[in-house]
This record gives structure tokens, C-alpha cells and sequence, in this order.
């Protein structure tokens, strides 16, 4: 018995149903992710945000990029970030957080984002884009590796020195106390 294309008793098709849920769930972590004290919980709630969204690439048709989220933003940055923390030793967040006393700085700038997004998705002419499977992989790789080469080269440098550097930062001894405080 094949599968209908919407869902019976909603009346809704099933890939809005998957977007609400990959969208709600990407909100959710990302909430989360900003509101939880530990640290560890909030590096893993943002590997959720960031599997959320690779899974709205795919239903996009954008396979590749949905691809690249998942081994450079989940496998790579999200990781580094955890092993980051957990050798620092710091897991708890204050009591107050530094950006509690930024609330009416970063409320005006929000709300000047919202303003500027929405203007821009006003002004913006949407014929023909967003139709899945328009840019095919081979086309964009093509692209990459025959016109993108060098500036693709140098992000992995960028980033290698990122790593070795975030290692370097989290691995360097701390300075002993001194006796001189008693």
C-alpha cells in the first residue's frame, strides 16, 4: 500500500510536516544552546541544531551542502569545541553571565536584524530559486576545484592554524600561584 502524499487526519503534505518538525527542532537546540549552563550539554545541543539544519538542506535538494554541514560543522567544528572545553576543565557557566548585562545592547540589534531580514526577503525577486536539485553536485564541483581552487586552499590553511592554535591555547600551562599573596 503505497504512502499518500499528505498526512491523513492533518491534511497537511508530508515534507511540510518534516520541515516544521527539522525547523522546530533546530529553534529548540538553538535555544538551548544559549539558555543552558553547562557547557557540554550546550556543545551538544548545537551539534542538534547543526544535524537540524543539514537535514532542511536536504530537503531543499542540496545534498552537497547538507554533506558539508554535517563533516565540517558536526564532524570538525562542534567537536573541536567540546574537546576544547573538556580540556580546559571550565564546564559551569557563571552564576551571571557576562552577556546578562548586554540585554538591552543585543535586544536593539536583534530587532534591527529582524528589520533589515525582512526588508531584504521584501526586496527580493524569488522566480526560480529555491527549485530542488538546481545546482547538481558535479556542476559545483567542477566550479570549486576548476575556478575556486586557490581561495578553497586557503580556508584549510585558515582553519588548520585555527586548530593548532584553539590545541595550543587549551594545552598551555597555567601559571602556579604565587607565594607573594600571603
Amino acid at each position: 500500500m503505497p504512502i499518500p502524499d499528505t498526512i491523513p487526519i492533518l491534511g497537511i503534505s508530508w515534507n511540510d510536516a518534516l520541515f516544521v518538525l527539522l525547523s522546530g527542532t533546530m529553534l529548540l537546540a538553538a535555544l538551548l544552546v544559549v539558555t543552558m549552563r553547562d557547557i557540554i550539554r550546550c556543545g551538544l545541543a548545537m551539534m542538534v541544531c547543526f544535524g537540524a539544519l543539514a537535514g532542511i538542506y536536504v530537503m531543499a535538494g542540496a545534498p552537497l551542502v547538507a554533506a558539508a554541514q554535517v563533516l565540517v560543522y558536526i564532524g570538525a567544528i562542534s567537536v573541536l569545541i567540546l574537546f576544547a572545553i573538556m580540556l580546559t576543565q571550565t564546564k559551569d557557566a557563571p552564576s551571571r553571565l557576562v552577556f546578562q548585562t548586554q540585554a538591552v545592547p543585543a535586544a536593539i540589534a536583534a530587532v534591527l536584524l529582524v528589520v533589515v531580514m525582512i526588508l531584504t526577503l521584501g526586496a527580493t525577486q524569488w522566480s526560480g530559486i529555491g527549485q530542488p536539485g538546481a545546482a547538481k553536485t558535479p556542476d559545483l564541483a567542477k566550479e570549486l576545484f576548476n575556478n575556486w581552487v586557490l581561495p578553497f586552499e586557503i580556508v584549510g590553511v585558515l582553519l588548520l592554524a585555527a586548530v593548532i592554535g584553539g590545541v595550543f591555547l587549551a594545552k598551555r600551562d597555567r601559571p602556579a600561584p604565587s607565594d607573594d599573596a600571603q
